[in-house]
């Protein structure tokens, strides 16, 4: 996207960003599915809002913290190395999966524990038990600055972010209007297909990842050798 304002080139990045992460299948869409049809689009909507809230959050912190520590020489290249397995495992755990997570150990104990009565303060244990979400936000962050597809600027942080927000709402949108009006659109089975789908896209972008990693290398193993 050369043609395009930075600014424009980082909302685009987050709005594709924010679909990509939110249907990735896992708790929140599983939620929505088995209960959005019963409950109707307005519960099912406020999971989906409070997943919207927490990971905005995460984003935030990732962008406009973390990632200018990760763009700084040696940390930087691990970092860069650190996304490629993060996302090489990811991929082969979503490629092998054999039934849809549900929620980890540690969201079920939040759960126990505060007892979340509303549908959007289920939404937002639901993530924010999920530590790895932070970890998850970080790489993107430092990875889309590093590529020049969010730029340092400020503005251009918050409309990545602002991008990654709508992105993930309009997906639960669209996901709780199915499920209330068709009911169970979308079984556990189609779910499962879709994260072995996704674990596929995560190998590939790995892939890339790396090659992009390897080339990167290469002249300083050119220096090398003839020095």
């Amino acid at each position: 996207m050369p043609d395009l304002p930075p600014i424009v080139v980082a909302a685009i990045t987050g709005l594709l960003t924010g679909l990509f992460i939110s249907t990735a299948p896992g708790p929140i869409n599983l939620t929505i599915i088995n209960e959005g049809g019963r409950r109707g689009f307005r519960w099912g909507f406020m999971v989906g809002l409070g997943a919207v809230t927490v990971d905005t959050v995460y984003c935030t912190l990732a962008f406009t913290g973390f990632a200018t520590f990760f763009e700084r020489g040696i940390i930087k290249a691990t970092m860069e190395l650190t996304s490629f397995v993060f996302l090489l495992y990811l991929g082969f755990k979503f490629l092998t999966a054999r039934t849809v997570q549900t929620s980890g150990k540690l969201e079920a104990s939040l759960e126990d524990k505060i007892h979340p009565r509303t549908a959007y303060a289920m939404g937002l244990v639901r993530v924010a038990g999920n530590p790895g979400m932070l970890l998850a936000w970080i790489i993107i962050a430092a990875n889309f600055t590093s590529r020049e597809l969010v730029g340092t600027d400020i503005f251009s942080r918050f409309a990545c972010i602002g991008g990654i927000a709508t992105g993930a709402t309009a997906w639960f949108f669209f996901l709780s209007r199915a499920v209330s009006v068709g009911g169970k659109v979308i079984s556990e089975k189609t779910l499962l297909r879709m994260e072995r789908i996704s674990g596929v896209g995560l190998i590939v972008l790995a892939a890339i990842h790396g090659a992009k990693i390897v080339s990167e290398m290469m002249p300083h193993s050119h220096h090398f050798h003839h020095f």
